[in-house]
């Protein structure tokens, strides 16, 4: 692979990224569902989902319990996934405990569902968690915010196609990622609102 190509393959990998995914839409599905008032409650639930996660993925950098804050290998992930799923539930708990409105509520134990079942996998397989977290917010952005929103798909191949560039998943991680990521997260999304 060229180096420009290998650019834009790290560049779409890092701007895909779930956390990416989370802190623009906890903060936009808040302000949808509860105004000026609902971004606090979606920054709180980014702050959960996106922000403790990443400071706990860089934690186990640093002490060398996995190799990147990609967490590449499916070992890692199974290491890491505890401390990442504690912050998701105590975000989600506390999202439903204070009442936050519901469309951040439902978006969190949306993703919160995807993570268990990619758990579930990676037991067995390594699947793609860039590829499910970005289709999953495209289909709850769908969902929220009607069809239209399907111009964003092009966007969820890109970020699938650069971790395949990468050598960081198959094809078929990629595929299951996605579908594990829309078919998970849009109905619990859509029921719970």
């Amino acid at each position: 692979m060229s180096r420009g190509k290998a650019r834009w393959a790290w560049l779409l990998s890092d701007g895909g990224e779930p956390r990416n995914w989370m802190l623009v839409l906890a903060p936009l599905l808040g302000w949808h569902d509860g105004g000026w008032a609902g971004i606090e409650w979606g920054l709180l639930a980014a702050v959960f989902t996106a922000v403790l996660p990443t400071l706990i993925l860089g934690f186990g950098e640093r002490r060398k319990y996995w190799g990147d804050r990609h967490v590449r290998r499916r070992q890692d992930r199974i290491a890491a996934a505890p401390g990442v799923m504690a912050s998701v539930i105590t975000g989600t708990m506390l999202l439903y405990g204070l009442q936050a409105p519901a469309e951040v509520a439902a978006l969190v134990t949306a993703m919160l569902s995807v993570l268990l079942a990619l758990l579930v996998i990676t037991f067995f397989w390594k699947v793609s968690v860039h590829s499910a977290v970005a289709s999953g917010a495209l289909a709850i952005l769908t969902s929220v915010f009607g069809p239209w929103m399907l111009v964003l798909t092009p966007l969820v191949v890109l970020i699938g196609g650069s971790r395949i560039r990468l050598r960081c998943h198959t094809v078929g991680q990629v595929i299951v990622g996605v579908l594990i990521g829309a078919a998970v997260s849009a109905p619990v999304f859509d029921i719970l609102r």
